[in-house]
Order: C-alpha cells, then sequence, then structure tokens
C-alpha cells in the first residue's frame, strides 16, 4: 500500500469501543498527542450492542478494585463526556431461583466483604413484599444499592465524541492493516493509505485485538462470542432495579420510557463482524422473561440484535504492558463485562502509557498468564 498521508503522534490506539476511547480520552488530558483508529465506528460492536448493565456485583475479587475505580468515573459522567448516557443507580438485583443459587450468593457477600459493595441478601417475605412484580420462580435476591444502568449506544460514543473535543484525532472507518515494532516505536498502515508512526501503541481491538497481540509474540486463546438480546414497546413502569441471575441465562431492566430491555443466550456469527439472535436463544430468553416478570407476557418485542464480544478463558480482560514489545499496551478480552469498567480501563492504559504503572492493581490481567497456562504440561 503506498501512504498518501503521514502521521506521527505520541500514542496510537486501535479500537474505538469504550476502553479505546476512554484511554484516548485520558491521554489527551495528560496532554499526549492521540491518535485513534477504528475499523467502523466508534462504540458500534461490544461497547455498543450490549445490555448495558452498570454493575460491580458478581465480578471476580480480582475485578472489583477496577470496577470500583470506574464506580467513580460513572458519578461523574457528564462532566467526563458531556452527557448523562441515561446513566441510573437503579440497584443491581441478584436473583436466586433455588437454595443453591442463594447459597452461592451468600458465599459471594462473604467473599467480597471487604470491597465495599454494601451487599444486601433479602429473602422471604421482605423479597416479595419489595419486589411484587417478580415470578415466583426468584425466590430471593442479593442487591447491590449503587449499582446501576445506562444507555450503551449513547455512552460509549460519547467518550469518542469527548477524546475528539479534548484534541484527539479519531479515524473512523479505518482499519489498522499492518502493525509492528520499527526502531524506537511503531509504524502502522491504515485505511487507504495512511501511514502511522507512534511512540506507544495500545491493542484496543475487542474481539479482533488476539491477531495483534499474536503479530507481536503473544498469542492469546479469545474467541467470538454473541449476545443475545430484545427489547420490549414502552410498558407502564415495572422493574425499578437492573435485574441478573446467578448462575446466568437472563438479565433485565427496564428505562426510562418504559422499554423493557432483556437479554440472555447466544446469537449466531454471519461473518467475522456481524451476528444474528439465535432462535433457540431467544425462545429460552421469553420463556425465562415470562416466568421472571409476569408482566411482560404478551408483551411486544419489537426489535431483537446480537454483536460481537471478544472473550477469554477465565473471563478476566487482558490488561497491560506487552511481556515481548516495549511501547506496546493491551486493553481486550472483556467477555461480556467491559462497558462499566470501561471509562476505569482508559484510566488504566493512560496511566501505563505515561508511567509503566497503574494505580489500580491489575497483576491478575496480564497476558503473560496465557503463556505460563500453554506452557503447562497437561495431567
Amino acid at each position: 500500500m503506498t501512504a498518501t498521508e503521514r502521521l506521527t503522534t505520541d500514542v496510537a490506539i486501535i479500537g474505538g469501543g469504550i476502553a479505546g476511547a476512554a484511554a484516548a480520552l485520558a491521554l489527551r488530558r495528560m496532554g499526549m498527542s492521540v491518535l485513534l483508529l477504528e475499523r467502523g465506528f466508534c462504540g458500534a460492536q461490544a461497547s455498543g450492542v450490549n445490555y448495558g448493565g452498570v454493575r460491580r456485583q458478581g465480578r471476580p475479587p480480582e475485578q472489583i478494585p477496577l470496577s470500583q475505580r470506574a464506580h467513580a468515573i460513572w458519578q461523574r459522567l457528564p462532566q467526563t463526556i458531556g452527557i448523562d448516557g441515561e446513566y441510573i443507580r437503579s440497584g443491581h438485583l441478584k436473583l436466586a431461583r433455588s437454595e443453591a443459587d442463594l447459597a452461592s450468593l451468600e458465599a459471594y457477600r462473604d467473599r467480597v466483604r471487604d470491597f465495599g459493595l454494601d451487599l444486601e441478601l433479602i429473602t422471604g417475605n421482605a423479597f416479595r413484599d419489595r419486589y411484587p412484580w417478580l415470578g415466583d420462580r426468584a425466590i430471593a435476591g442479593s442487591l447491590c444499592p449503587a449499582d446501576g444502568h445506562a444507555n450503551p449506544r449513547l455512552v460509549s460514543p460519547g467518550f469518542a465524541r469527548a477524546a475528539r473535543q479534548a484534541g484527539a484525532d479519531i479515524r473512523e472507518q479505518t482499519p489498522v492493516r499492518e502493525a509492528a515494532r520499527d526502531g524506537e516505536g511503531f509504524r502502522l498502515l491504515a485505511g487507504d493509505g495512511l501511514e502511522v508512526r507512534s511512540r506507544l501503541l495500545l491493542n484496543c481491538a475487542g474481539a479482533w485485538a488476539g491477531s495483534f497481540a499474536a503479530s507481536f509474540g503473544e498469542p492469546v486463546p479469545l474467541v467470538s462470542s454473541h449476545p443475545n438480546m430484545a427489547v420490549t414497546e414502552p410498558l407502564p413502569r415495572l422493574m425499578d432495579v437492573n435485574i441478573g441471575v446467578e448462575g446466568g441465562g437472563i438479565y433485565g431492566r427496564q428505562v426510562e420510557r418504559g422499554n423493557c430491555v432483556i437479554g440472555g443466550g447466544r446469537g449466531h456469527a454471519l461473518d467475522a463482524d456481524r451476528a444474528r439472535p439465535g432462535r433457540s436463544a431467544i425462545a429460552s430468553l421469553l420463556q425465562q422473561a415470562a416466568e421472571l416478570f409476569p408482566a411482560l407476557r404478551g408483551a411486544q418485542i419489537i426489535r431483537f440484535w446480537s454483536g460481537v464480544e471478544g472473550d477469554t478463558p477465565d473471563r478476566n480482560p487482558v490488561l497491560g504492558l506487552s511481556r515481548t514489545t516495549p511501547g506496546l499496551i493491551h486493553g481486550f478480552g472483556f467477555s461480556g463485562a467491559g462497558f462499566q469498567i470501561g471509562p476505569a480501563v482508559g484510566e488504566v492504559l493512560a496511566e501505563l502509557a505515561r508511567d509503566g504503572r497503574s494505580t489500580t492493581p491489575i497483576e491478575a490481567f496480564g497476558i503473560g498468564r496465557f503463556a505460563a497456562a500453554a506452557a503447562t504440561p497437561a495431567a
């Protein structure tokens, strides 16, 4: 490819999801020059098609410090990106559908007791009195009162827009065709003739980040997954909390306009960039929704959708410095749970770029854990 435009920048970012865009914003506020390259449109993949849950509850303990950092950013979202993103601190209620589920919720509460989530287990008549709109299948719940939900179709592009307003060069519909270490920095070829030289490179390419990592000698067992989502017509006020279920299968929330967003199960890939809902997953989702939310029986579903997410085997992200390439920093593999932590991931990536370390513990997310796993002989 013959270069028709050449740019030099402190930091090049591959991927315009919420993590990459938040990193661009944080880096600009640190005074660094930033070029963000997005193959499609910012916030249009996993960051924009997800359910919109803004929850700390249910995360593994190693993620909670990062999640708590993000929680603080969500509280000041209008000051950070200029919009509220329909963010509501509704609380997050995780339901138990069996005694085994309830025991699991109790064990989780005890395991994260020192992290400040303020979890409240609600059972028996108190549960029924507080949530009369839930079906009999739900027997108890764990409430994280300060969690909530937001509109990913507003928030994720909102970070990119704020980064652009702060001076970041945001290039959409500009796929990166080649990225390589070159001298003291990196050389990227992108779009239709763009050549970029950067001192640092952030790999925030979501479900496509594995190929970039592998090109630098750091393969990751990253697989694509496809959430199964639906939204109803506007309905009378029903859900006053963001709902999850122990063991998974379904989640739900209601927006201010009255539409109920529900999700669960997996869709099918159409190609590397697109997915559609799965028929069997839709049937299971609607059955579970009718059981848990009786008021939805007979409601009209106005849209189903899916998207492309990148999952790691341990469901933890890849976040940290490359082990093979100075100046390369990874931030991907959020396994369907990156929306809430995305703003904090952006700040962490910016700290790593400026300082080489983060003020938030991220040791559990290093890319080297996969190399260690591959080197361990099978039992």
